[in-house]
């Protein structure tokens, strides 16, 4: 079946018939044509973060080639744990509500030491923000909502059954050779984005490599489906040496579907075929759910995690992102997360290339951010696991009297560490931003991404994201000066004129006067920021931002 036939009540479907979907494989013109196709743009991999970038891409009027060697979507949960940012990034591309409507909400976490509560968190404690600090949603249901969204964009060409065999990079683009099942063919690539996972064909067919650390433990995911309601509220729930899986760690989570995910920590000695069995997992569900639970074995797989990174990310026009490009622990949800929000770095920067707006080299700033976001990422998973799973004596001494402590002392609670779990990165050294000459208080410095806030426009509610331009934005908190009209592909965003801060969030988050200034990037990130500015001064920040001025 041709997938732009595939009915839309099938995107809708239950978590089993969701992952039965069948896209089948199209024959592409491109395999009878004479002489060599062209595309501006290639993806390889249609997972979450191949078709963020894809959508992305094609919203701004793009073409884009996605070749995927499947026909199917993700067997099982997998990547769960979406967060705010991404949430606020799939708004944009016209599938965030979709997510958070099927999706379980929540923003408080527990940790337990044996059966005692030490503390809980809030990982979004104020009011004021249109998503939750995250969504636990089975990837299956992610990637179906992506692909209907990327199948109603006629820019968008996803061509299932096309297995990349072989990659030949030059200076000014990229040859691939493909497979299908009626043959193979060649196309031409001006850019290649590898979105194809931690094994990444593409990484090996150009000799490259990913460079880090690969732990030796074992942890068994166990997706479970209850016959009636839990006892467990929509929270995370973390156990250390908890008393139904002594000496070990326990992560449990709710999805849709009254679906649960808990994950088993085993110790590297675990045979991770007999772990898989059912008659091996039953007994460990019923030890944590009570022997009298009622429940069915949704899907379950044993995992070893590794945390690492290839040293660049870009390669004269092969772009490396998501699990291809860095991979980490699951502990902190920063996996899928941070390949959408490569996506999104990358997705702008393509677009302005390609329509001569900014030269190559604006692509390559793709590098240097996202690698030092990877390296935050890495450190934060590096350090989790570190944590949970203790390889020496001394670290075992540490772990277990920060835990305790940590019962009445809110300091040795920052040390515990279950999954710091996933923020965006602030970009500090980034090239593009624009240092402050004025003073200001607070978190948004050039380099964050812009915190959200509520705001009305014409009597309506909405909010400070949504209200941003597909380019740049400039934020003014007043009028704006006669000269921001002239400004080529920027939005002057009024604050107080265009829009109302109601509840002057907007302002206190931005640490905001009357005639302060913001220059936000596509992506959402800050890039400078002004109490007064001229408009030499916004127009140099532009420059600087799209590497005109380098």
């Amino acid at each position: 079946m041709n997938p732009r036939d595939i009915p839309t009540e099938a995107f809708h479907a239950s978590g089993a018939e969701v992952q039965a979907i069948d896209f089948g494989y199209v024959r592409s013109p491109d395999q009878d044509r004479a002489t060599l196709a062209q595309h501006p743009i290639v993806v390889i991999g249609a997972g979450p973060v191949g078709l963020s970038l894809a959508i992305d891409l094609a919203q701004r009027g793009q073409r884009v080639v996605v070749l995927d060697n499947d026909h199917k979507l993700s067997i099982g949960s997998r990547a769960i744990c979406f967060a705010k940012r991404t949430l606020e990034i799939w708004d944009r591309l016209g599938v965030g509500q979709r997510m958070v409507d099927k999706g379980v909400s929540w923003n408080l976490g527990k940790v337990f030491l044996k059966d005692e509560q030490l503390y809980e968190f809030n990982l979004l404690p104020e009011e004021g923000h249109e998503r939750p600090a995250f969504i636990n949603l089975q990837q299956y249901y992610a990637e179906a909502y992506l692909v209907e969204r990327a199948l109603q964009l006629p820019g968008i060409d996803i061509r299932w059954h096309n297995k990349v065999t072989a990659v030949q990079s030059r200076a000014d683009g990229a040859l691939l050779s493909i497979d299908t099942p009626e043959g193979a063919y060649q196309i031409d690539a001006q850019w290649l984005v590898a979105c194809d996972g931690a094994r990444s064909p593409t990484r090996q067919m150009l000799g490259l490599e990913s460079k880090g650390r690969i732990f030796q433990d074992r942890f068994l995911i166990a997706d479970v489906k209850l016959a009636d309601e839990a006892n467990f509220p929509t929270e995370r729930w973390f156990w250390f040496d908890p008393p139904f899986h002594p000496n070990q760690s326990v992560l449990l989570h709710r999805q849709p579907d009254n679906v649960w995910r808990i994950d088993f920590q085993l110790g590297w000695d675990a045979d991770p075929e007999e772990e898989k069995k059912p008659e091996n997992i039953i007994p460990r569900v019923k030890a944590l759910l009570g022997a009298d639970a009622q429940f069915e074995l949704d899907w379950a797989s044993v995992y070893t995690f590794a945390c690492l990174r290839m040293d660049q990310f870009v390669h004269d026009r092969v772009v490396f992102a998501g699990d291809s490009a860095h991979g980490v622990s699951p502990f902190g949800a920063r996996g899928a997360n941070s390949g959408v929000q490569d996506a999104e770095n990358l997705a702008w920067k393509l677009d302005w290339v390609l329509q001569g707006r900014a030269s190559p080299a604006l692509v390559s700033t793709y590098g240097p951010e996202r690698e030092y976001a990877a390296d935050e990422n890495l450190c934060n998973s590096t350090r989790a696991t570190d944590f949970i799973t203790p390889k020496s004596e001394v670290s075992r001494l540490f772990r277990d009297a920060a835990l305790h402590l940590a019962r009445e002392h809110a300091f040795a609670r920052r040390i515990v560490n279950s999954g710091r779990l996933s923020v965006p990165a602030t970009l500090h050294q980034s090239p593009l931003n624009t240092p402050d000459t004025d003073h200001f208080a607070g978190t948004q410095v050039p380099g964050a991404v812009l915190l959200d806030a509520p705001l009305t426009k014409q009597g309506q509610p909405t909010w400070l994201l949504r209200e941003l331009g597909p380019d740049f934005t400039l934020l003014v908190f007043g009028p704006a000066p006669t000269w921001t009209r002239d400004l080529p592909g920027v939005k002057v965003l009024q604050i107080g004129i265009d829009v109302i801060d109601h509840q002057a969030l907007a302002a206190q988050r931005l640490d905001a006067l009357p005639r302060t200034v913001y220059l936000v990037r596509p992506d959402q990130h800050v890039c400078a920021r002004w109490r007064t500015p001229t408009e030499a001064a916004v127009r140099s920040a532009l420059a600087r931002a799209t590497v005109a001025a380098a």
